[in-house]
């Protein structure tokens, strides 16, 4: 008998077999591909950075180079390889996984797990054998799977999705992109980067629409220069695959049909829980008719030992978030009294520019009718960015109108996604835009304009604008 079985080994799932290990608890983890790690490690996060950045390298090469004094010829790319590098990238981290679990002694058990009981958990093996295995807790983590329209036939061939997206075997020539969200404008930047034509059909009125309204704006303004098309507040009713040729019919809001022809079709609208199989209703555990696994404040199901952890449950699907999650429950179970503050866990977009945020959008304050300042930042002011020629984009910092507090912070712009990390401090101990406006930042660098948009908010005195 286990103590925690965890199922599913993403980064909520490994998280919380490591911790709960580290808390002396015999515990085992199941997983049923034959890698650990999950959508994140294997076909999500980590190699969509790697292609990110090689696409990034090329883009440099082929337009920037050449302002810095650096003179190439004959530049192409070499798409094999770079997949070859980013399938090396995530056996690096999958066999970092292996190697953790091994040392905090953790059973690993490959096989897809569905429970038989509240306390047993059947592990169906490939080569058609099972196995069933008890465990005191049990925590589902079993993550997400991209979603998709009821008309859409995903033939993973020219309509593919996020995971087909990372392993092309040509630069498409037209790739349209349906969804204007964080995956969409991820892998649509990879291509465009590359030479394809990107077009995005999005039903909202704005791409990143969870977000700031401004870092939407912005991001467009720069992906435009990739030479991006926006079809926004369209409501894709169609996708055809006529052989080399994808047709993309989308309803334009006044009545119109309008026809979009490319190559490839990427389908990016989110993704759904994934609970497929699980036998749920075995354990008596409730799933919602969205497939999400019902928790309390606990991330406790309505069975007692039974916790579900990630992007299975309610809240924003990041990894990070997951990982938060698994730490929670993993101490929780232990006795101890953890904590999560969902407001401060940011968001991140890996485009170039890169745009990050925690905590309130201005939209939100609006709504909840709250009096705040704004404090911005260009990064065209920054010297630091203007030497690396990244002078795209702005810091945006809200603070409480009344005692200063940094109620959200929104970038986009250079290295953002590292950069919001320091904004994350500062909320977590409540600072103020003064207190951050009166810390030493390096210079040059670009975290100066987090200090910058600080100043911006306290009385408007930003001192390099």
């Amino acid at each position: 008998m286990y103590d925690v079985i965890v199922i599913g080994s993403g980064p909520g799932g490994y998280v919380a077999a490591i911790r709960a290990a580290q808390l002396g608890m015999k515990t085992a983890i199941i997983e049923k591909y034959p890698t650990l790690g999950g959508t994140c490690l294997n076909v999500g996060c980590i190699p969509s950075k790697a292609l990110l950045d090689s696409s990034e390298h090329y883009h440099n090469a082929a337009h920037t180079f050449k302002t810095h004094g650096i003179n190439l010829s004959g530049l192409k790319v070499d798409l094999k390889q770079m997949i070859a590098r980013k399938e090396d990238v995530v056996k690096q981290n999958v066999e970092g996984i292996q190697f953790l679990m091994k040392k905090n002694k953790i059973d690993v058990h490959h096989g897809f797990g569905s429970f038989v009981d509240k306390n047993t958990v059947k592990v169906s093996k490939e080569d058609g054998s099972s196995e069933t295995i008890q465990g005191k807790n049990i925590i589902i983590a079993t993550g997400s799977k991209p979603a998709s329209l009821p008309f859409i036939k995903i033939d993973k061939d020219r309509i593919i999705t996020s995971t087909e997206a990372l392993k092309m075997k040509e630069i498409p020539k037209h790739l349209i992109v349906i969804g204007g969200g964080v995956i969409g404008m991820e892998l649509g930047s990879v291509y465009g980067r590359l030479g394809a034509k990107v077009s995005v059909v999005e039903f909202m009125d704005a791409i990143i629409p969870s977000m700031d309204r401004t870092m939407g704006k912005e991001l467009q303004k720069s992906l435009k220069k990739l030479g991006f098309d926006f079809y926004l507040k369209h409501k894709v009713t169609a996708v055809e695959n006529k052989g080399k040729e994808v047709i993309v019919k989308a309803d334009n809001g006044k009545g119109e049909i309008v026809e979009i022809k490319g190559d490839y079709v990427l389908v990016s609208i989110g993704r759904r829980p994934y609970t497929d199989g699980l036998n749920a209703e075995a354990a008596g555990v409730k799933v919602n008719e969205r497939g999400q696994v019902e928790v309390d404040d606990h991330l406790i199901t309505n069975v007692p030992n039974i916790y579900a952890i990630g992007d299975v449950v309610k809240g924003a699907m990041l990894a990070h978030k997951a990982e938060e999650e698994g730490v929670f429950v993993a101490e929780y179970i232990a006795g101890q009294k953890p904590h999560i503050n969902y407001l401060l866990i940011p968001g991140v977009v890996y485009t170039w520019p890169e745009v990050a945020s925690v905590g309130y959008t201005e939209e939100q304050l609006k709504e909840k009718g709250i009096k705040y300042k704004v404090g911005k930042f260009p990064f065209m002011a920054s010297g630091r960015a203007r030497a690396s020629m990244d002078t795209d984009g702005l810091v945006k910092v809200l603070a409480d109108g009344e005692t200063d507090e940094i109620l959200g912070v929104h970038m986009i712009g250079p290295r953002t996604a590292d950069m919001i990390a320091e904004a994350v401090v500062a909320m977590e101990y409540r600072a103020s835009a003064e207190d951050i406006s009166r810390m030493s930042h390096a210079h040059p660098t670009y975290t100066e304009a987090f200090k910058e948009a600080c100043l911006a908010a306290t009385d408007n005195r930003a001192l390099h604008i």
